[in-house]
């Protein structure tokens, strides 16, 4: 059984002896079988299911109840004849403020009969008294494994529904660099940091970085840092306790949390005020976060964080902490812009014109080749999302099987193409003629990528996938126009 983080289990008995009892039963729960043997015992059995448990006790039901509006219960032990709020009662208000809570009965022989009524109303099983440890431990254990269950199912398939949505497209050179370091990462419990445009799709690759990762099937929880306003940024994130601040009429918990035994994933990191840094840097150290109003907790998550922002020059300008930076940056992939993977183009449209035709029950068989021509010389300033826009745009407004290029938008059709002077960020596509010897081909390729890049050898290199030593071993010093402190710079880097 996979365990998805810390579990919670309530007891309420208003026999001080049976409580103390049971308290203690289940604070030794955790022990696990000898090393080397599998389970042998039903005791063996339940502490498998029980580590990982806290224990909270109440000794009337209206406590117990203050204690389920006040967090999350994930099993529920009550007596059933109690003073006061009856364990019946308890669980009819149960099941309204926490559905996914599961209840179990103690009842002696005599109430059986009432027991089974109230699992019908819906407890998960009730005990006989006089209580048996054995057994206590074998149906408490039972249904914390359901509840494991049922949150694996409820993840999986949610993941399962947006990877079918939003599958990873893309076959460029520069795309399979991305995948494989994302893939080198996965199996680690290493913070990602993410760096790309607006509309590359990071947080896709988040999630594909949690999915092959071994906390798949557990949460993977995004959430857009410049979307909230800085005032609620911080009780989203971590949390609150009932009564913490105004308008806090709950308990509530914070994506932190949410995230317990999976993945975080933290979009536009860069936005977070430096208050907030302070809480985060502490959660990468010590693995802590503090509720607005409540006490510190500990939880188990993975980080994953992306910017479009330079967060070099924010930490000099003393936007975004140091610390919290070199914690974030442990392995940094950068996410090519679209421009930088035309080559992928084709392979996107045909995705976005299967998805977006199914939607609009339209009957396209494809893209004219004059269209698809202006779609792959196009820069994309808006990266992938623009595409998936101007296809969608595409699909509603054709009138013909094949979407041409009076279907695609005014941007595109006015030839913003690369090299034109109209997207000034986008590099200039070369041609040659038949016959063009090879070695004159990769000097000139290299001269005009020296040229777009502005003499930087380094990012020439980049752009090509060699080294840099390679551009002076291809062309003559004279070419490279870089004096001869440059020079010695990069021989030494």
């Amino acid at each position: 059984m996979i365990s998805l983080g810390i579990k919670t289990l309530l007891v309420v008995d208003d026999e001080t002896s049976n409580l103390e009892s049971l308290e203690r039963i289940f604070t030794r729960w955790g022990r696990p079988p000898a090393a080397g043997s599998p389970p042998s015992s039903p005791d063996d059995y339940a502490a498998e299911a029980g580590r990982d448990i806290v224990v909270l006790t109440s000794r009337d039901g209206k406590e117990a109840l203050e204690i389920l509006r006040k967090q999350r219960i994930d099993v529920l032990l009550t007596d059933l004849m109690m003073p006061g709020l009856s364990g019946l009662d308890l669980l009819k208000a149960a099941r309204k403020l926490s559905p996914e809570t599961e209840v179990i009965l103690m009842t002696a022989y005599g109430t059986i009969e009432t027991a089974v009524e109230a699992m019908k109303d819906g407890a998960y099983d009730f005990i006989t008294k006089p209580l048996k440890r054995a057994h206590i431990l074998r149906v408490v254990g039972k249904a914390l494994e359901r509840q494991n269950l049922v949150a694996e199912n409820r993840a999986l398939r949610s993941q399962l529904a947006a990877a079918q949505q939003r599958p990873i497209v893309g076959q460029s050179l520069a795309m399979r660099r991305t995948l494989d370091i994302l893939g080198q990462a996965a199996p680690s419990q290493a913070t990602v940091l993410l760096l790309g445009e607006s509309g590359t799709g990071k947080e896709l690759l988040a999630r594909h970085l949690h999915e092959q990762s071994p906390r798949a099937g557990r949460p993977f929880i995004p959430v857009n840092c410049a979307a909230l306003p800085e005032s609620i940024l911080e009780a989203e994130l971590f949390g609150y306790e009932k009564g913490s601040f105004t308008g806090a009429t709950s308990r509530r918990d914070g994506r932190f949390a949410q995230a317990d035994g999976g993945t975080l994933f933290l979009d536009e990191i860069g936005e977070v005020p430096l208050h907030l840094q302070v809480k985060l840097l502490r959660v990468l150290q010590e693995g802590e976060i503090e509720p607005l109003g409540g006490r510190m907790r500990r939880v188990d998550i993975r980080l994953v964080a992306a910017t479009n922002k330079d967060l070099r020059r924010a930490v000099a300008d003393g936007r975004f902490r140091e610390d919290l930076y070199y914690r974030l940056n442990v392995i940094a992939v950068r996410v090519p812009p679209l421009r930088e993977r035309l080559d992928d183009v084709p392979l996107l449209c045909d995705h976005f014109l299967t998805r977006f035709r199914d939607k609009n029950q339209k009957a396209i068989t494809g893209i004219s080749r004059p269209a698809l021509e202006l779609l792959m010389r196009y820069s994309y300033p808006g990266n992938v999302r623009e595409l998936e826009n101007a296809i969608e745009r595409a699909v509603v407004l054709c009138r013909q099987p094949v979407i041409d290029v009076d279907d695609l938008p005014h941007e595109i059709r006015s030839g913003g193409a690369i090299g034109d002077g109209s997207h000034a960020a986008g590099p200039p596509r070369l041609s040659f003629p038949i016959g063009t010897p090879l070695d004159e081909i990769e000097r000139y390729v290299i001269r005009e990528t020296l040229q777009y890049t502005k003499g930087d050898k380094r990012l020439a290199a980049q752009l090509l996938g060699i080294a840099t030593r390679t551009i002076y071993r291809k062309l003559d010093r004279t070419d490279t126009g870089a004096s001869s402190d440059d020079d010695d710079d990069d021989e030494s880097a």
